[in-house]
């Protein structure tokens, strides 16, 4: 995989329509006035706050979305007059950004701009903002500005038409020539990026095959953003990885074997968000693809938000995650309620509920934090890849050429997720879960020495 630096383009679709020089890189520190048609903007103001946006106000106006701007056009000239007449003192002081709470068609956000004259984003343009500040690696640099690029074309091409049809004629300076040639060089880069993802894509399918052929089994984490996937990953791999509080902290794929049983790989990639068009997540189908291609599925479940909340993430990730598997090779899915830490035993309990309620899978509760529920989610995972645990029987040597009983045992533990060892003096006996390959070259090696039983 190719390690050379991806630069950045300007983003035209994130400033909906305005010129390219009035366009900002860098967002910490900036204020933001959201504007909606419904009272729940928690988590676009979650998204929004995650990138240092402050927000100092929320305009609500009730009723059908306005098919040419969203809300009436009398509500944005209104804001458009008093931000500027905002002076010291006013809230709205200093505000050089609006954000929509919804996601927009091309002319909507253009026809807002003109309106109001700031900086206008829906939730598509923050979340690729929110991508391209994460975005760490090669690939999920990539895949988020394919991302960018193809809502840069829409934007190019509202633009086009209103010049075409006088509504906006010779906007940019460039006149038709020139937007046809940005059009077309767009065009050129998105088809470009597409090919060199699709060389990583067939890199990650051969490691995939070459994991399988190795014999190792792999589980994905899968869920809504900030349910807790990183810590959950690092819990059980015992390998650190970026655990940060935040909406979308992790964009790419990571990889890692579980604590104790090193045939068995957990697979930590991007997580959900409710209501992103199919075209946005499908950017990033080859980071999904690595968490859904395998033997074990496990579905977070932030058991800390309210029950509305559970019920609404769990049917996006559900959604977004059957939607993509292929129905001849569906994993066995279990789903784990996260950060109980955080919860009373009677929410926990709702929790559950619901989950039994909504999905027709079994669930776990634990906690990453303090470790609850860990060693019982491990015992789970073993139990739905291996089967119930064994007992493997070990022989001291009787015979020369018989290994010696520590070094069998030290074997075993490396092959087995280990429960229970008891001694005598006849032999020793540790009882567990090992794979079947594990299982069948021990009683080839070792026929006299060791003994399997369930």
């Amino acid at each position: 995989m190719s390690s050379d630096p991806v630069p950045d383009v300007p983003l035209l679709a994130g400033m909906g329509g305005v010129n390219n020089s009035q366009s900002q890189s860098v967002h910490s520190g900036r204020k933001a006035i959201i504007l909606s048609r419904e009272n729940n903007i928690d988590e676009l103001s979650s998204l929004a706050q995650t990138m240092g946006i402050e927000i100092v106000d929320t305009i609500i106006q009730k009723g059908k979305p306005n098919s040419k701007t969203y809300l009436g056009t009398g509500k944005l000239r209104e804001i458009s007059e008093e931000l500027q007449m905002a002076g010291k003192g006013h809230p709205w002081k200093n505000v050089d950004l609006l954000l929509i709470h919804d996601n927009l068609k091309s002319s909507q956000l253009v026809n807002i701009n003109d309106l109001t004259s700031v900086e206008s984003w829906d939730r598509v343009r923050l979340l690729l903002e929110l991508f391209t500040i994460h975005a760490s690696s090669v690939e999920a640099r990539i895949q988020v500005r394919i991302a960018r690029l193809l809502a840069d074309r829409s934007v190019l091409r509202e633009l086009i038409n209103r010049e075409h049809t006088g509504e906006r004629l010779g906007f940019g300076a460039g006149g038709q020539t020139g937007w046809s040639n940005v059009m077309s060089a767009v065009g050129h880069e998105i088809a470009k990026l597409r090919r060199k993802l699709k060389k990583m894509d067939n890199s990650l399918s051969e490691r995939r095959r070459q994991r399988a052929k190795s014999g190792a089994l792999t589980v994905g984490l899968a869920g809504y953003t900030n349910v807790g996937k990183s810590s959950l990953f690092s819990a059980l791999s015992g390998k650190p990885v970026l655990i940060k509080n935040q909406l979308f902290s992790t964009l790419e794929t990571t990889v890692g074997r579980m604590a104790n049983q090193p045939r068995i790989l957990m697979v930590d990639t991007i997580g959900f968000i409710d209501n992103v068009p199919a075209e946005l997540l499908d950017s990033f189908s080859a980071t999904l693809q690595e968490s859904l291609s395998c033997d074990m599925l496990l579905l977070l479940v932030d058991a800390s938000d309210d029950s509305d909340e559970i019920r609404r993430k769990l049917a996006t990730s559900r959604r977004e995650l059957f939607g993509r598997i292929n129905d001849e090779n569906n994993p066995e899915t279990l789903v784990v309620l996260t950060k109980i830490d955080l919860c009373s035993a009677e929410q926990i309990i709702e929790a559950e509920e619901i989950v039994h309620f909504y999905s027709p899978f079994e669930s776990l509760s634990v906690s990453s934090a303090t470790g609850q529920g860990i060693d019982e989610l491990r015992s789970g995972i073993m139990t739905i890849l291996h089967g119930s645990p064994i007992d493997i029987s070990i022989f001291p040597p009787q015979n020369e050429g018989e290994i010696e009983l520590i070094e069998l045992v030290s074997r075993v533990y490396r092959e087995a997720l280990v429960i229970e060892v008891e001694e005598n003096s006849e032999y020793t006996k540790i009882s567990g879960w090992m794979g079947k390959a594990n299982i069948s070259r021990l009683t080839k090696d070792h026929p006299i020495q060791i003994q399997i039983s369930n």
